[in-house]
């Protein structure tokens, strides 16, 4: 059966309020002493597995033939066109730390594009949705990406290659060249949150180098569907193949992009 942006977004939809109310209900019960670095900065607790379950469980209800590519479980073995692309809890080190930063990502893909997004923060009660050619929306008001052209007053949010120390010096080298040139960075801790924000205009455009798919996938589309630009580092829409994302309202991304690419001339995997 061939499915609709639309009918995706309204499973995705369902499926994160589930998982948000799960992080709302456990964020009080959590043992710190159960908590797994899976690798170093890289936290994983039993909430991020049980809203996972939640997620997958209620998408399967309506889509058994779909595949699914999630952070805690990996990839499934069905084969169906879709791939649900879903991180449980992006954020899981601000939600230990009881920062109210983070979010349940859910996004459909077809191997070529990416079809619907959600981005659910259910302790600031923040709802970001998009669905291809149909604009974004946070609590059902559209959104739109900035309108600031002027990058010495633009407003950016970056994150750190904890998992990429190899490429930490051309990275901060970069970083220190956008800092001094715009006019401030911040560091929040949640991809997919960086890019709502981006998305809908509180920040003027975001990059990180070495993002899982799960990461950015729904917050890539809702920057797309606000009118903002997104790719890699070097202009290309492999973003989700290489993790290295810039996205950002027209004129602020092409500030971005000739930054990053001036310092990572050699395209990295």
């Amino acid at each position: 059966m061939s499915l609709d942006s639309q009918q995706l977004l309204h499973t995705a939809i369902d499926a994160a309020r589930i998982a948000g109310a799960y992080l709302l209900e456990q964020a009080g019960k959590l043992d710190r002493s159960k908590i797994v670095e899976k690798k170093a900065n890289d936290f994983v607790t039993e909430v991020d597995r049980g809203a996972e379950r939640l997620v997958i469980d209620r998408i399967r209800r309506e889509h058994p033939e779909h595949q699914f590519l999630a952070e805690e479980s990996g990839r499934s073995t069905a084969t169906g066109d879709i791939v649900w692309i879903i991180d449980p809890l992006d954020g899981t080190t601000n939600y230990i730390q009881k920062i109210p930063f983070y979010a349940v990502s859910i996004a459909a893909y077809n191997g070529t594009e990416l079809l619907a997004g959600v981005v659910f923060n259910p302790k600031l009660s923040e709802f970001f949705s998009a669905a291809k050619g149909l604009g974004a929306f946070l609590n059902d008001a559209p959104i739109r990406v900035s309108t600031e052209p002027d990058f010495s007053r633009a407003f950016l949010a970056t994150g750190f290659p904890h998992q990429r120390k190899r490429n930490l010096p051309p990275f901060l080298t970069a970083t220190n060249e956008i800092f001094f040139g715009s006019a401030g960075i911040r560091r929040l801790g949640s991809a997919a949150l960086d890019l709502c924000y981006t998305a809908c205009g509180r920040f003027d455009g975001y990059w990180e180098l070495g993002l899982n798919p799960w990461d950015c996938a729904a917050g890539c589309l809702l920057v797309s569907e606000a009118g903002g630009t997104v790719s890699d580092f070097w202009g290309d829409s492999a973003y989700l193949e290489n993790g290295h994302v810039i996205a950002a309202n027209p004129a602020v991304h092409k500030q971005l992009q000739f930054h990053l690419s001036n310092h990572f001339t050699e395209r990295l995997t």
